[in-house]
C-alpha cells in the first residue's frame, strides 16, 4: 500500500566522496532504487572531494548506468564540510538528501525520510539505533552531542548523523561557512534559531569497512573544540544565524 507521499517530492541526493571507491556503486544503485519508486523527479550528485585515480574511475563508470547523475569535482580536498557545501548549493529540486559515501548508512532507509515527511516538518534527520564504531569513536561521540546540544541548545537526538532529509528552500539564504565536519552542527544550530521544524527517524548505521575517518584523530578533535566555541560566540553572542 502506496502513502500519500507518493511521487509528491523532487529530489537531490547528494553523496560527499572522498577514496569511497569500494562502497559508492552500491551506495548509487540503492538510493537511485527508492528514488524511482519515490520521486517525481531526482537527480544524485557525487561530490568528489579530492579522491584518489580509483576513486575518480569509479565514478566516470557510473555515468553511462544512473540516469540524472551529476559529479562536482574537488581538484584538492576542501574537507567534509567543502563537499556538503557543494553538495547543498548544487542541488536543485525540492528536497536535498545526503549521506556519506562509505556504507555506514543504507541508502534503502531514505523511504522511511520520505514516508516522515510531511507540511509539518522541513527536516527529517535521522538517529543512529546503535552506533557501529569502535570503542573511543562512541565515548567521543556522546562526549560531542552533550558539548554541541548544551552549547547550541537544539533538540535532536543525533547532530552527528548524516542522513538527512530537507527542504533546499531553507538554504537560498543560508550562509555555512566550515569546511570540517563542524559543518553539521553550524546547520542544525542555524536552521534550529531560525525555526526550522524537525522530524526524526531511526536508521541503522554499519560498522565501516573500507576508507578511514576524516575526523577522529587527536589534532582535528583538537580543532574542532576550537571551531566549535568560536561558532558558539558566532550564533549565540553575534547572532550570525
Amino acid at each position: 500500500m502506496e502513502t500519500d507521499n507518493h511521487k509528491k517530492y523532487s529530489i537531490s541526493a547528494f553523496f560527499p566522496v572522498y577514496n569511497d571507491w569500494g562502497t559508492i556503486s552500491t551506495m548509487v544503485l540503492l538510493a537511485e532504487s527508492v528514488l524511482e519508486k519515490y520521486a517525481s523527479e531526482y537527480e544524485i550528485i557525487l561530490v568528489d572531494d579530492g579522491s584518489n585515480e580509483l576513486t575518480k574511475q569509479v565514478l566516470e563508470s557510473l555515468g553511462p548506468k544512473i540516469k540524472n547523475l551529476k559529479i562536482i569535482t574537488h581538484q584538492q580536498n576542501k574537507g567534509y564540510g567543502g563537499a556538503i557545501k557543494s553538495g547543498i548549493y548544487g542541488a536543485k529540486y525540492e528536497l536535498i538528501f545526503y549521506t556519506d559515501g562509505d556504507a555506514q548508512y543504507n541508502p534503502l532507509e531514505l523511504e522511511s525520510l520520505i514516508k516522515s515527511m510531511s507540511d509539518e516538518a522541513d527536516i527529517v534527520n535521522g538517529y543512529k539505533i546503535e552506533r557501529n564504531d569502535p570503542l573511543y569513536r562512541k565515548i567521543i561521540g556522546r562526549l560531542y552531542y552533550y558539548v554541541t546540544r548544551m552549547l547550541f541548545s537544539f533538540k535532536i537526538k543525533d547532530v552527528d548523523c548524516d542522513f538527512r532529509l530537507m527542504r533546499r528552500s531553507l538554504f537560498e539564504n543560508l550562509v555555512l561557512r566550515y569546511n570540517s565536519g563542524i559543518v553539521c552542527v553550524e546547520m542544525i544550530s542555524k536552521l534550529t534559531m531560525r525555526g526550522a521544524r524537525f522530524a526524526e527517524v531511526p536508521v541503522n548505521h554499519y560498522y565501516r569497512v573500507s576508507g578511514k575517518s576524516q575526523f577522529f584523530n587527536f589534532r582535528r578533535i583538537f580543532n574542532t573544540g576550537i571551531h566549535l566555541l568560536k561558532l558558539w560566540y558566532r550564533i549565540k553572542i553575534r547572532k550570525e544565524y
